[in-house]
């Protein structure tokens, strides 16, 4: 029986309230006493009116808009022949073949796995267009690159787990900066494998017509870019690599856990700085803006035969049930995951009625329903390691791509 009587019981309740506020209370004030005592790097933003003339100094084309047709659409379409075979020497009069890889935090493994499986099995591609979303952007890249980087890709998403990846900051600190945590880990590892050598490999596949897309999110505009990694590598600018590690970073950093990456821009003649996240929180995979006339570009390329699109969802695709505590952080991080299940659905279907619009075989890979461990950590290295055999096995084992969405008739 409890010993408390029912007004204890109540003055109980109301102490142990009036302490949880007291506490947010108290860490709201210290937050507000100490905003001098946190280093933010100061910026300046891209005013609104100047927002579509902002470009990457020296890098025509590096990138544009995910929710609209590239600019220079038009002026494609009206190449020539001629034109055509020598920007895209490896890409015309051919088949092509193009990877979608989704974000999935440390999911990645299936990716990774599933790619090094289809090496194993002698079945894997050589792709013509790979697009990668947070985790897909680490993987995207190396993906283009073929086989001789699936060992580092194994090592990558099977050894380092959260503190070497990334490092949380005290409650002042996340309350007075820009994020929970320091990715200056991930940070490191992006930049020892991707190196010099690795940019002038995404370079020749630029020359050969052949291109890496990453999506980040511009936090000012509210809006999806899409960065062409190949075009910035091949540019020959002294801050192209900087630039690439960068693209990569701000599409794996989920905004208030990790911190933006500023990156450099100019418009009409003056520097500013935008800011970038993570690009699932615009979308979690992509192939190519609806309003891009792929059939058109196709056509003009004189493609043999319908192009393969295959799409990588690093996560699973069926509601898992879970008793959710009655408490803030469990509601908000349970209903966080179900909004990021939907939404890569939904991209799913995007992209299948894009294949449908345009005649693109459409091709799709997710984390099996059977696949039933739990991670005990962001990047729980045990877990991971089970995703990867998992993927690599169903790989060298001839996966069976779904050639639909959920929802429709699959083969």
């Amino acid at each position: 029986m409890n010993s408390l009587s029912p007004r204890r019981r109540v003055n109980h309740s109301l102490i142990t309230s009036r302490r949880s506020w007291t506490t947010l209370v108290v860490a709201v004030l210290l937050a507000a006493l100490t905003q001098g005592c946190v280093s933010v790097p100061k910026r300046t933003p891209v005013p609104d009116s100047l927002s579509k003339d902002a470009v990457i100094p020296g890098i025509p084309r590096a990138r544009f808009w995910g929710d609209a047709t590239p600019p220079y659409t038009d002026a494609w379409l009206a190449k020539s022949k001629e034109e055509l075979k020598a920007e895209y020497p490896e890409l015309f009069g051919k088949e092509h073949i193009y990877l979608a890889i989704s974000g999935g935090g440390a999911n990645g493994a299936f990716a990774a796995g599933l790619l090094a499986g289809s090496t194993a099995a002698g079945r894997r591609p050589e792709f013509s267009i790979v697009t990668g979303v947070s985790t897909g952007a680490l993987i995207a890249p190396f993906a283009m690159l073929g086989p001789e980087y699936d060992s580092l890709l194994k090592e990558f998403y099977t050894t380092y787990d959260t503190k070497d990846l990334m490092h949380k900051r005290s409650i002042v600190n996340s309350l007075t900066s820009d994020a929970m945590y320091s990715t200056k880990g991930l940070e490191t590892k992006i930049a020892e494998f991707v190196t010099e050598k690795v940019m002038q490999q995404l370079a020749e596949k630029n020359r050969q017509g052949r291109q890496v897309f990453i999506g980040t999110t511009d936090i000012d505009a509210g809006r999806p870019v899409i960065w062409n990694i190949t075009r910035i590598a091949a540019s020959g600018e002294p801050g192209a690599l900087n630039l690439i590690r960068q693209i990569m970073l701000a599409s794996a950093s989920i905004p208030a856990a990790f911190p933006p990456v500023a990156i450099d821009v100019e418009a009409q003649g003056r520097r500013y700085q935008e800011l970038h996240v993570d690009g699932g929180t615009s979308s979690q995979v992509f192939l190519y803006p609806a309003g891009i006339p792929w059939d058109e570009m196709v056509e003009k390329l004189e493609v043999p035969r319908a192009p393969r699109a295959y799409v990588i969802r690093n996560s699973r695709l069926d509601p898992e049930a879970a008793f959710v505590n009655r408490k803030l952080l469990p509601i908000a991080q349970r209903t966080i995951s179900s909004l990021i299940r939907t939404q890569g659905i939904g991209d799913l279907y995007r992209i299948f009625a894009l294949a449908q619009r345009d005649g693109l075989e459409f091709n799709l890979a997710y984390i099996p329903r059977e696949f039933d461990a739990i991670p005990t950590e962001m990047f729980d290295t045990v877990y991971m390691q089970k995703l990867y055999d998992l993927a690599f096995e169903l790989g060298k084992s001839g996966y069976k791509w779904s050639t639909a969405p959920p929802g429709f008739d699959s083969d």
